[in-house]
């Protein structure tokens, strides 16, 4: 059983006397034959580990796990000790992670429960490698209440390891005052060039958190953007669809994760869509969204973001002909796919940017049986491939 730890602790501490308290806790695990590894870099905790620690060794912690917080995994285990507030520094972050719907565990208490609850923990750890880091750039909005996704579930079923990165940390790399890369949208287009250039700025950003955390997609927490940044993500996130890195808005995880198995499995991109209208009698539905994939329109015009009326939204104007519906549930164990076409696009107030009218079948199912408030549009018709590959991860269609 090979254990880990790595220590944070506030600079203000004596560290005479937090490195006494470690080695006192260190010894009385040993007495219960568990050993264990400090290491010096978040890196190698996890690296050949059967479970890895956080030693919480004082108050004032906090700032210092926030700042690596990217380079830790969940699920978090923080080992405490009852000196030095230790515990308490230990509560305010599990606190944080609870705010943001992660798992972790305090571990607390006399040196007999410590040692059964730590040799539990390490039991039987999952060899399951990740194929892929899918980013959370902010929990899923407020109303997205069955949004949520199990990260185990998520690694185990499709390879997946879901990425926590704190909505904080994109607008402060939004603030740095660098140079980014030449702009995507060609310049000339008819909109206000100060708000396409905030649009592209945020791309950059996105960018570079992307490289940081080594990410092949993310959802992002957008509508707080529009506060804080007064602009929005739906360029940045057409511009990631169309060069294969998965974007999705809201911080809808199961979006994001059907997205990206839509760009594993077939190769295409795909359009994150609200339903606004389904007429069952008609098999029609209309679906509407501020960001769509440019490879998957005829023509585009920039508008603004529909609900806020700032920043750039996407009207596109999507090839008719074959399509696919698809939705993923939060527990990763229904879908919703069906076959069909897209009729005509139109342009309305009142709704989202880009506005296609389609026909599948059983579009009661929606209605009786809905999976979330996102559907997904994909060019040709690819449920015999979507099906194949998802009953076999054990996904049943309703």
């Amino acid at each position: 059983m090979k254990i880990k730890i790595y220590a944070i602790q506030s600079q203000l501490s004596n560290q005479r006397i937090l490195l006494e308290n470690t080695n006192i806790l260190i010894n009385n695990l040993k007495d219960y034959e568990i050993e264990t590894e400090i290491v010096n870099n978040v890196e190698d905790l996890y690296e050949n580990a059967d479970l890895s620690l956080i030693l919480v060794q004082s108050g004032g912690s906090e700032n210092l796990f926030i700042e690596n917080f990217g380079k830790f995994k969940e699920p978090y285990y923080f080992l405490t000790y009852g000196e030095n507030n230790s515990l308490a520094a230990s509560l305010e972050i599990m606190a944080f992670l609870k705010n943001h719907n992660l798992k972790g565990e305090v571990l607390h208490g006399e040196n007999e429960y410590l040692a059964k609850r730590i040799k539990t923990l390490a039991v039987a750890p999952s060899n399951k490698k990740a194929e892929a880091n899918l980013g959370l750039i902010g929990k899923p909005s407020d109303w997205l209440i069955s949004s949520d996704v199990d990260k185990n579930i998520a690694l185990e079923k499709f390879g997946i390891n879901l990425v926590y990165v704190p909505i904080q940390e994109l607008s402060q790399e939004y603030e740095k005052n660098i140079a980014f890369e030449n702009e995507k949208v060609l310049g000339g287009h008819p909109f206000d060039p100060k708000e396409i250039s905030k649009a592209e700025h945020l791309y950059n950003a996105i960018k570079t958190i992307g490289k940081k955390y080594d990410l092949k997609g993310f959802a992002i927490r957008c509508f707080d953007l529009l506060g804080s940044l007064k602009t929005t993500a739906c360029l940045a996130l057409s511009h990631f669809n169309d060069d294969g890195i998965i974007g999705t808005c809201e911080g809808d995880a199961p979006s994001l994760i059907g997205m990206y198995l839509v760009r594993k499995i077939l190769n295409e991109p795909s359009f994150q869509s609200n339903p606004s209208k389904v007429n069952v009698d008609k098999n029609e539905i209309l679906l509407a969204h501020c960001t769509i994939p440019l490879k998957m329109c005829k023509s585009f015009d920039l508008d603004t973001h529909y609900e806020s009326g700032i920043g750039v939204g996407i009207h596109g104007e999507v090839k008719e002909g074959d399509a696919t519906i698809f939705r993923l549930n939060s527990a990763l164990n229904e879908c919703f796919i069906q076959e069909g076409t897209i009729e005509k696009n139109q342009y309305k107030d009142r709704l989202c940017r880009t506005q296609i009218i389609c026909h599948f079948p059983e579009l009661n199912k929606i209605l009786t049986s809905p999976l979330g408030n996102h559907e997904l549009i994909i060019l040709g018709h690819h449920k015999e491939k979507l099906l194949k590959y998802l009953s076999e991860k054990g996904v049943k269609i309703i």
